[in-house]
């Protein structure tokens, strides 16, 4: 959806009307969020109709409907079935029957990778494999025949948690060691009317990026930027992508809010989640939760909790990944305390920590808000010594 004359994103809200507001209330009342389209008007029934979407779909919840609430609400309207299924490198097919056969799939046992809505290469070589175990030729299309044999197989398919099983078994194998993981830092630009405070939150989030980085660089870990330089110039595709690039183990998106009201205020960290399909990575929420829980304990923020969210940099990236929105830049009082390095000093160490925690067993694990920078070779000496000590009586 953009402007027919500058080829520009359109934005819908309350107030506004014509055929676009028509389309957008018919897809609405299709999903059972409107009584009926109405008569083109972006009226307060809509309105409510889109942010009940936009929260179930794990979205910003401002009742505008710009590119990405349009993209999912025509992502929506597809059901297993409706049409052919293939992998398209560079247009990859989305939908919500794309999540239907990746569940549908991972039920069976086969790897997709996370259901994410998207028809790339893990997914189709998940149909291959699948159609190869029932006698289909392996071409990774889903068409009549796959539909088909997925639909008879439906009964006898057991829920579970194979991915989340698969994610942990993974972090385990990795080990407790920092030295050697990779991790990419991405900070994120401020979208605000103000362009005096946007300048201000990015400036906030890239020195704090750099404070996260350089701790990271020294306890041995391989940390990269997503961007150098203006970050309004990188879609948050393309920094996803850059972090697939890297093979990294986790990422971690950087970000200051902003809000029409000054009392708005506080930390809050998500993690890719579609809970209107029940869908979460298992990792990207506990890291959610250890960053969240670390940044609380050690400073003075409100605790805005952890979310599930959709958005592309979350939905994107293959690792577990989280955003952290570290403080509101329409606050005074977050503003002051992130316009202090020491503060952001306190925030990077939590986050570093929090890398840390997610590798550690509960058994090692220190409580939140307990363990320094300082300490963390320390505490990586101790793991060290208690794994020698289990091969030792192994042996």
């Amino acid at each position: 959806m953009a402007d027919v004359r500058t080829g520009a994103p359109a934005i819908f809200r309350i107030g506004d009307r014509g055929d676009a507001v028509v389309d957008i209330a018919s897809r609405l009342t299709m999903l059972g969020l409107l009584d009926r389209p109405g008569n083109g008007q972006f009226d307060e029934h809509v309105d409510h109709a889109v942010r009940a979407f936009q929260q179930e779909r794990g979205l910003t919840v401002d009742g505008i409907v710009g590119q990405a609430t349009y993209r999912v609400l025509d992502e929506a309207r597809w059901g297993l079935g409706d049409r052919l299924l293939t992998h398209i490198p560079g247009n990859l097919i989305t939908g919500d029957d794309v999540v239907t056969l990746q569940q549908r799939l991972l039920d069976l046992g086969f790897k997709v990778g996370r259901p994410d809505g998207l028809f790339g290469g893990q997914t189709e070589q998940g149909v291959r494999d699948f159609q190869r175990n029932i006698g289909l030729p392996a071409d990774g299309t889903c068409g009549p025949a796959t539909l088909k044999s997925l639909a008879r197989l439906a009964p006898i398919v057991q829920g579970g948690r194979p991915n989340a099983m698969r994610a942990e078994e993974t972090i385990r194998k990795a080990g407790p060691q920092l030295p050697g993981k990779v991790v990419v830092i991405d900070a994120a630009a401020v979208r605000t009317v103000d362009s005096a405070l946007a300048g201000r939150a990015a400036a906030i989030t890239d020195d704090l990026a750099r404070r996260v980085e350089g701790r990271l660089v020294a306890t041995g870990v391989q940390a990269f930027l997503t961007h150098r330089g203006d970050p309004e110039s990188h879609s948050e595709t393309d920094r996803a992508e850059f972090a697939n690039r890297t093979d990294a183990n986790l990422c971690v998106s950087l970000h200051l809010d902003s809000s029409d009201t000054s009392d708005a205020c506080g930390v809050a960290t998500y993690f890719y989640g579609l809970d209107s399909h029940g869908v979460r990575s298992s990792v990207g929420e506990r890291f959610a939760g250890l960053v969240q829980r670390e940044i609380v304990a050690r400073t003075d923020l409100a605790d805005l909790r952890i979310h599930p969210k959709t958005w592309d940099f979350l939905r994107r990236t293959r690792m577990p990944a989280v955003r952290i929105d570290v403080g509101y830049i329409t606050n005074p009082g977050d503003a002051e305390r992130l316009s202090d390095p020491s503060f952001r000093d306190v925030i990077a160490e939590a986050i570093v920590v929090a890398v840390q925690r997610v590798y550690l067993s509960p058994e090692s694990d220190p409580e939140t808000g307990v363990l320094r920078f300082g300490e963390l070779r320390q505490e990586l000496g101790r793991v060290d010594e208690a794994a020698e000590r289990g091969d030792a009586r192994g042996s």
